[in-house]
């Protein structure tokens, strides 16, 4: 009998076990300004089945359109999108019960900041209407110091009413995290920055440096970025006319080698290149659009890293912003930020296609997805 009992106590433990491993948090940041949102909602994500389920959310904060998360899971980094009065936030985040719980804030130090990374040394925010990078510091309790550094991006392009002046849209680590990179949808420049974390508050020294920039195509407005999975690739998308350039890499340095569009070749309509995301296989990259779009287009990626385009298909919904593909590569999610709502794709590993699950979140105006670990 006692044999027994441990046997089926082992089982269910083991069950137990695998059963967490399924499990992730999914951090989504919205926008508070159009329907009613405490900002930060954190669900329970089953990489099994695509289930969902709400845990918790943030105290009402404004605009967290763009979040980020720490790399032990513990802390939650969020940009307040709110013009000349716009912050940039933390939270100390309980990854069990989902909790974000606000730490402190300080000036992005440039107007609507739209895109944040950190490691864990620095948060770094790129601040749309202010044309510039900022740099914050993190303190031991997870909070943030003042900016430390703010590098201010210049020029305008050919797009009189998109491009008026700078507009910082992106910044990316380099796999090796030596750079950081920067798209400028205002100039149609991709900047490159030497990244020392080193430097501390009160310090000369700078933590971003100027290594190189490369322009792109007049009026294309460079929006997001990714690399390829083995790092020798930089795929780029622009906003404004739907291209999607690809650039070779090494050590800082773009060499652009091909371009294409994410447009279907019969499209009429009004458009808005958004997010870019590569499978993690490496085999299959993702782009979504906005407008009267509102698609997300495939491409197969050879190893010598050119595009293959395998079609588009509609994202069920209107205004698709950020999008993720969940660790196991099952399943990709859109916010969609006018239909308010997240749906879930099954991805076909081997084809790349996407098909719909039938399953959706209903929630105002979501903008950033990122999956997170579990731990207890």
């Amino acid at each position: 009998m006692k044999q027994t009992f441990l046997f089926l106590l082992l089982v269910f433990t083991v069950a137990s076990t695998q059963a967490q491993k399924n499990l992730l948090n999914l951090i989504v940041g919205t926008y508070t300004n159009t329907c009613y949102s405490k900002g930060i909602y954190v669900y329970e994500f089953d990489t099994n089945n695509a289930q969902m389920r709400l845990k918790k959310s943030s105290d009402s904060i404004v605009n967290p359109s763009y979040v980020a998360v720490s790399k032990d899971n513990k802390f939650i980094y969020a940009v307040n999108e709110n013009g000349g009065e716009s912050t940039v936030s933390s939270f100390a985040f309980d990854q069990v019960n989902g909790k974000p719980s606000f730490i402190n804030k300080e000036s992005s130090k440039g107007a609507d900041p739209c895109y944040i990374i950190n490691d864990d040394k620095n948060v770094i925010v790129a601040n749309y209407s202010g044309g510039n990078i900022s740099v914050f510091g993190i303190k031991q309790d997870g909070g943030i110091t003042e900016a430390k550094q703010v590098v201010q991006h210049y020029g305008k392009g050919a797009n009189a009413d998109r491009q008026e002046k700078a507009h910082a849209h992106m910044v990316y680590f380099s796999p090796d995290k030596k750079y950081v990179l920067s798209n400028d949808l205002g100039n149609d420049k991709v900047y490159v920055y030497n990244y020392d974390p080193s430097r501390s508050v009160g310090t000369t020294a700078e933590i971003l440096t100027l290594k190189d920039s490369v322009s792109v195509k007049a009026g294309s407005g460079p929006r997001h970025l990714t690399f390829s999975k083995n790092g020798k690739f930089v795929y780029l998308l622009q906003e404004l006319d739907a291209s999607l350039t690809t650039f070779s890499y090494a050590d800082g340095k773009l060499t652009q080698i091909n371009e294409t569009s994410i447009l279907a070749k019969d499209f009429k309509g009004t458009f808005g290149s958004a997010d870019i995301h590569i499978s993690p296989n490496g085999k299959f990259l993702y782009a979504s659009n906005r407008g009267d779009a509102n698609t997300i287009s495939i491409f197969k990626v050879s190893k010598k890293g050119k595009l293959e385009s395998r079609g588009q298909i509609s994202t069920l919904g209107k205004g698709p912003r950020n999008f993720v593909i969940d660790p196991t590569g099952k399943f990709l999610l859109v916010a969609h930020q006018y239909t308010n709502d997240i749906m879930i794709f099954k991805i076909h590993k081997r084809k790349g296609t996407l098909t719909d699950t039938g399953k959706k979140i209903d929630l105002c105006s979501p903008v950033c997805l990122v999956f997170s670990n579990v731990k207890k």
